[in-house]
């Protein structure tokens, strides 16, 4: 299976927005940054991921994905996710993909083993998709073939995503990953995260005093 990972990502210097009352702005992009390196790591690293394409209307973030091997599509001056990822859709439809797998640019805990897992359920005219912690949001989707289902990001898209896929007829799974659940975007998110991070195994990723209470 040719599957292609796509990665939308937000100005860098404007992410995470909603850590502002625990992070600073350099902070919120120090972050942000390591993040998308650490999803850019694992997707261009797995073996079963035939490439990488990232889209973005940041300059730094699209250097930042050609530096770390993988494609580039510029966005245009006015972001919108879901017809910027159908034209990403569109691109690696044209090289062939026989899926497409949307990851968010900001899940500091993803690794190879939910890649794999991701892979291992999908079928023929089939989605699979791992939602939030707060059962929510997208935080993968695995399409199958490329362009079957409408992209229906923002609030509620889970259960959205699932609708879609019953009424198109495709067959849906769902995968469940703690790791995969935390998208860090509230300061109680911060609050995992920095709890995880003091276990030693994310050396990579930066950790924070917290500027006030995240509580």
């Amino acid at each position: 299976m040719s599957l292609w990972a796509i990665v939308p990502v937000k100005p860098l210097k404007n992410a995470k927005s909603r850590l502002s009352p625990v992070l600073l702005p350099d902070q919120r992009f120090e972050l942000a940054q390591a993040m998308f390196r650490h999803v850019l790591s694992v997707t261009t690293s797995t073996e079963q991921i035939t490439g990488v394409l990232v889209i973005s209307r940041d300059t730094k973030a699209l250097a930042i994905a050609r530096e770390m091997g993988a494609k580039t599509l510029q966005e245009g001056s006015i972001s919108n996710l879901n017809p910027a990822l159908l034209r990403a859709t569109m691109v690696v439809s044209s090289w062939r993909a026989d899926a497409v797998l949307i990851l968010p640019a900001d899940l500091p805990f993803i690794n190879a083993d939910d890649i794999l897992g991701l892979i291992q359920l999908a079928r023929d005219h089939s989605i699979v998709i791992a939602t939030d912690k707060g059962r929510d949001g997208t935080n993968a989707l695995l399409v199958k073939p490329p362009g079957a289902l409408e992209y229906k990001y923002g609030p509620g898209s889970y259960e959205r995503h699932l609708r879609g896929a019953e009424a198109a007829g495709m067959a849906a799974q769902v995968y469940e990953s703690e790791r995969l659940a935390l998208d860090i975007d509230v300061p109680q998110d911060l609050e995992i995260y920095q709890r995880i991070l003091a276990g030693g195994a994310f050396g990579h990723l930066p950790s924070f005093t917290l500027a006030c209470d995240a509580g």
